[in-house]
């Protein structure tokens, strides 16, 4: 039995159909000419066949990402005073740390969620962005599940601040040691969120968009 092509599927945009972002509802475009809002029937939302500025918004949240992401290695997350000597550490230099004790699991883990994990998220949604905007038809089905996983593991590169934030809350021994979490932590907390709403502005159908016949270009 022969496979309908993928780009001569009907698609819901062609069908005049959108699903609202706030309550999923599946509502049909009005036929009406120029620039009338749409709102759903449901839940009040304004209906966009599009993620308004999709592609200029998750640049602007990506740059911004990228600019914080160079602090949040160079300077310490940790500040730990012990007898009268301070430690700094960085995430890099935690990670030696666990490694020259013996702890690799630990390091590991440190290494993928922290340093893997956001710089990965930001590669792939930069090479997301490239592949829409240059309507590349390379394998949509793929891009489209990069996407998805990207916007499922993401959150899990807060680890670092968490683990912060425990030592910080129980290593209580008096006047003898205290640990503090350091301005790194700002600045690596605001990549996490910023890559995350930046996978949130991203319009996956975008990268469908390519395939349609009539070459019409949504409003990003």
């Amino acid at each position: 039995m022969a496979m309908t092509p993928v780009h001569a599927a009907p698609t819901a945009a062609r069908s005049g159909l959108l699903n609202c972002h706030g309550c999923s509802l599946l509502v049909r475009w009005p036929s009406v000419a120029g620039s009338v809002h749409v709102r759903c029937p449901r839940c009040g939302a304004r209906l966009h066949l599009r993620k308004p500025n999709s592609i200029a918004r998750t640049w602007a949240l990506l740059i911004a990402a990228f600019i914080f992401y160079i602090p949040a290695n160079l300077l310490p997350v940790t500040i730990t005073t012990y007898l009268g000597s301070t430690q700094s550490d960085t995430i890099m230099s935690g990670v030696i740390f666990f490694m020259k004790t013996g702890s690799w699991g630990i390091a590991l883990i440190i290494f993928v969620a922290s340093i893997v994990v956001p710089i990965a998220k930001l590669i792939v949604l930069s090479g997301l962005l490239l592949s829409v905007q240059r309507r590349s038809r390379w394998r949509p089905e793929e891009r489209t599940r990069l996407y998805r996983i990207t916007e499922l593991v993401g959150r899990w590169s807060m680890l670092d601040v968490f683990v912060v934030t425990v030592l910080v809350a129980l290593v209580r021994l008096g006047y003898l040691t205290t640990v503090e979490a350091g301005s790194g932590v700002v600045y690596f907390a605001a990549v996490v969120v910023i890559t995350m709403i930046a996978a949130m502005a991203f319009d996956p159908r975008l990268i469908w968009d390519a395939l349609e016949k009539n070459d019409e270009s949504p409003a990003y």
